[in-house]
């Protein structure tokens, strides 16, 4: 019965999770309502004689983003190449292919060309379509950060006495070919003066990436666990891996900045014990990273493991897991709740096979991606 109702005490919470972020979305909807900004007024004219109006966000990568009034709240998309003239009224900064990067607006003149007028010349300049290699690019900084920072703290004196803190870390740095992750946690219970539980892991990886999906990867994990008689677990790695979705791949407030990656390598496994004798073997290493947010982060959903299973012997492997929900509340404060999941296989006498653990904790999340 006891497990029943926090099964139903976890429901409530998850429900009300999903569900206040989706309202305070509705009611921010209805707050923004009110009549439409002007748009600028730009013409585009396709070869084979189509015109299109609205306004010119940018062009990356062959596709050009252009606002219409039926699609506000979507961008529609043309190639670069079956562009035949353009005219634009709001100064856009323009990357022609040989390097230069000029700043204007542009009149339609003959098929092919552009006539772009820049402040500080007195003629407009014209330049072919086909030497722009961008308009008005998003342009990232060279390392971006994304992650977040939360912990939980709770404790009481009187007729009860405990003390609990827990603490995690999740921070990724992605520049063009590398990536480094931190992935770490702590947890801290003592209950009338006796210490209940103590342990700590993290996690800290290096992705070199070969292809925009395709990467190489090193990591080292280590774990600590007094009730299970850890000293140090250690898992050093190495081996490939593969991004199966990145951000972008999806439009929409709801998938756009979904990211999936997994990977598979090898790694040396060690255990010191306190007082079993300690071990080591050869192992693999798998592992899934999945991270989700949506609604401008206003709730994300994510999932990380390790799983370590021994090459001697097909029953002897150790998992370890993370995925839990977190809320936005106010700017980048959040809410986070986790479940964490571990589970050795073959543990030392005297030990349990399975630990699992809920934590609650408050924190901020941060993102130096640069969106429009």
């Amino acid at each position: 019965m006891q497990r029943l109702s926090i099964l139903n005490a976890w429901t409530v919470v998850l429900a009300l999770c999903f569900a206040l972020p989706f309202a305070a979305h509705a009611a921010d909807a209805d707050t923004a309502a009110g009549p439409p900004a002007p748009v600028p007024i730009d013409i585009v004219t396709l070869k084979d004689g189509s015109v299109l109006y609205g306004e010119v966000i940018e062009m990356t990568e062959g596709i050009l983003y252009l606002k219409t009034v039926d699609s506000a709240d979507k961008a529609f998309k043309v190639k670069w190449s079956e562009v035949s003239k353009l005219a634009v009224t709001h100064p856009l900064p323009f990357h022609l292919k040989e390097g230069t990067i000029l700043v204007g607006t542009t009149q339609a003149d003959k098929d092919g060309v552009i006539m772009l007028k820049v402040e500080s010349l007195a003629e407009p300049l014209t330049i072919p379509v086909g030497s722009v290699a961008s308009i008005n690019p998003l342009v990232q900084p060279p390392v971006i950060f994304i992650g977040a920072v939360t912990a939980g703290i709770s404790t009481a004196s009187g007729n009860t006495n405990f003390q609990n803190a827990s603490f995690l870390l999740d921070l990724t740095g992605r520049s063009e070919k590398l990536r480094l992750l931190l992935n770490g946690r702590y947890v801290y219970n003592e209950n009338d003066g006796q210490l209940a539980a103590r342990n700590a892991r993290g996690t800290v990886k290096l992705d070199f990436f070969f292809t925009k999906r395709f990467y190489g990867f090193t990591s080292a994990y280590f774990e600590q666990d007094t009730f299970q008689d850890l000293n140090l677990r250690t898992a050093l790695g190495v081996g490939p891996g593969y991004q199966f979705i990145d951000l972008g791949d999806f439009s929409g407030p709801y998938f756009k900045d979904m990211t999936l990656s997994g990977e598979f390598g090898v790694s040396y496994f060690n255990e010191d014990f306190k007082n079993l004798q300690d071990q080591s073997s050869v192992r693999g290493r798998g592992s899934l990273r999945f991270n989700w947010p949506m609604l401008d982060e206003r709730i994300v959903i994510y999932h990380f493991d390790e799983f370590f299973p021994s090459f001697q012997n097909s029953q002897d492997y150790y998992l370890t897991m993370d995925q839990g929900i977190r809320l936005k509340l106010i700017e980048g404060f959040v809410a986070n709740f986790q479940f964490t999941y571990r589970y050795n296989n073959t543990p030392p006498p005297g030990v349990q096979s399975t630990d699992t653990l809920y934590l609650i904790t408050f924190g901020y999340n941060f993102d130096t991606t640069r969106r429009r």
